[in-house]
């Protein structure tokens, strides 16, 4: 599986209008897309940040949706009068342990590493790592998407609440330099989100 995010920084006060956009417009059109397996969008109010990603059976999937979700896109962008920053990603592991409600939120971290282990990373992931998350309080779900040429990943642990989240702070925190030491990889930034907007039916890739 694939996907395409798009990142949008711009002005607070759209950030509303942004979400009932991608709610009302965005979500409808590209569910009805041949391929589409979710959406999600995640939102950060200080920063007026948005992350927006669409998950799609396959290449052929994501292609296909382009110049339609580019349409949608540069919408999105006069809406929050920001400028859309895209990436594509593969979906290297999506795990999810209960669903999300309101009131739901993200930690994102994006890693670089040498490409060459990539797959060694992923396996340590799912062996090492995914049964810790699963013990922390509030964990819903987690997903890494990488980027295969360069090495590049974003990991996102999503949690049923903002308590929940900063509870389980010092513990990720801790897997998360474990991690990170034993493999190689390089944190090249973090980040906190409101979970805005979350229709997946992705399949469970472990």
């Amino acid at each position: 599986m694939h996907a395409r995010s798009t990142t949008i920084v711009g002005d607070p006060q759209h950030l509303d209008p942004a979400i009932a956009y991608v709610r009302e417009r965005v979500l409808p059109d590209v569910a009805a897309m041949e391929g589409f397996v979710g959406l999600s969008m995640l939102t950060d109010r200080p920063s007026a940040c948005c992350i927006t990603t669409t998950a799609w059976e396959d290449t052929d999937a994501v292609q296909k949706s382009a110049p339609h979700v580019r349409v949608l896109r540069q919408r999105l962008g006069e809406i929050m009068h920001g400028e859309p920053r895209v990436e594509r990603w593969e979906i290297a592991v999506l795990h999810r342990l209960r669903p999300t409600g309101a009131g739901a939120c993200s930690r994102v971290v994006w890693t670089r590493g040498d490409p060459a282990h990539t797959d060694r990373r992923i396996d340590a992931f799912r062996t090492a790592v995914l049964p810790q998350l699963e013990e922390l309080p509030g964990f819903c779900s987690v997903s890494v998407l990488i980027d295969r040429p360069t090495g590049r990943a974003a990991t996102a642990i999503t949690y049923a609440s903002r308590e929940a989240m900063a509870g389980a702070t010092e513990r990720t925190t801790a897997i998360q330099d474990r991690f990170t030491e034993q493999t190689g990889l390089r944190v090249r930034k973090t980040g906190e989100y409101d979970l805005a907007v979350a229709k997946l039916r992705v399949p469970e890739t472990v």
